[in-house]
């Protein structure tokens, strides 16, 4: 049997934030509100989001033998993260702006799972950001790491939702389980509901992918066109907002430092860029993934 402090100080050591345990359990619930989400096509053109469905809600067919989920989180809050000016046309998510945080991530995590595997030779488990159908934010809430937002991102006290989370499934049991979070969360504060400047998020505590900017300026493309308002890659409207966010401390953990600043980039900065100049400066940065002609589009729209 695994120690819950023993994974806590493993996970400090990797460089996360905030690290809580949780039992893997099917979660019936979420399925059903899920089904209705997908069933009133707010997915859109995330068609990864209708795959794997069973898996999603229950880990213990994502991992043979899974009894144990451990929600790792780190913050990335910088100066970018709420920082733009009503000027800035060429807005850039905040998480963008460092090195790709998957890889990053993912390190952190087998940190800690070979650490562990020293102590347990038999042990086995696999680490996952952003790369299985996991529902992460609720094992994050049942590990008592904070609650869902309006918005529909996991929040917690301290760093608000300037979060970024991975998880490792571990096939053995843990001697302590950490209590689900039970504070008040949201309360009646529906900033990111008001402030989305397309109605993307709803009152249901879900999203219009259809509408959502983060979602039309990175995933597949779609018909029909939407203000972008400003933003070329990801959005970060709802999350500025949050007071939460405002107060939340910035990142502390070097690995998150930004590594550009898009507020000192032009819009013809970009248009006249070639593709080596982009993979030169950004191609260790989420913006790998769409590339620099979809950021030009991005611009243009």
């Amino acid at each position: 049997m695994l120690e819950n402090e023993r994974i806590k100080v493993l996970s400090e050591r990797a460089g996360f934030n905030l690290c809580g345990i949780a039992p893997v359990k099917k979660f019936d619930n979420n399925r059903v509100v899920y089904d209705r989400w997908l069933n009133c096509g707010h997915v859109s053109s995330l068609e990864y989001m209708c795959r794997n469905i069973d898996m999603r809600f229950d880990a213990s067919r994502l991992v043979e033998g899974a009894q144990s989920v451990v929600v790792c989180a780190v913050s990335y809050k910088s100066a970018i993260s709420g920082g733009y000016g009503s000027k800035d046309n060429c807005k850039i998510a905040s998480y963008a702006c460092t090195t790709d945080y998957h890889k990053t991530i993912k390190k952190m995590l087998l940190y800690i799972l070979h650490e562990l595997q020293k102590e347990y030779p038999s042990l086995q488990g696999r680490a996952f950001v952003d790369s299985a159908p996991i529902l992460e934010k609720q094992y994050a809430v049942e590990a008592g790491l904070g609650w869902i937002g309006r918005q529909s991102l996991l929040i917690t006290p301290r760093y608000g939702s300037y979060i970024l989370l991975g998880e490792l499934v571990l096939c053995d049991r843990v001697d302590v389980y950490d209590t689900p979070y039970g504070g008040i969360g949201c309360g009646e504060c529906r900033r990111c509901i008001d402030h989305c400047p397309t109605k993307a998020v709803q009152e249901n505590m879900t999203i219009n992918t259809s509408q959502c900017i983060s979602c039309r300026t990175i995933e597949a493309e779609q018909e029909g066109k939407i203000d972008l308002n400003g933003w070329i890659f990801g959005c970060d409207e709802c999350q500025n907002c949050c007071p939460y966010n405002r107060k939340a401390m910035m990142h502390d953990n070097e690995r998150f430092d930004p590594i550009f600043d898009p507020r000192q980039i032009r819009a013809d900065e970009w248009l006249e860029m070639g593709d080596d100049d982009f993979m030169s400066r950004f191609g260790r940065t989420p913006l790998k993934r769409c590339g620099l002609e979809r950021i030009k589009q991005n611009i243009k729209k």
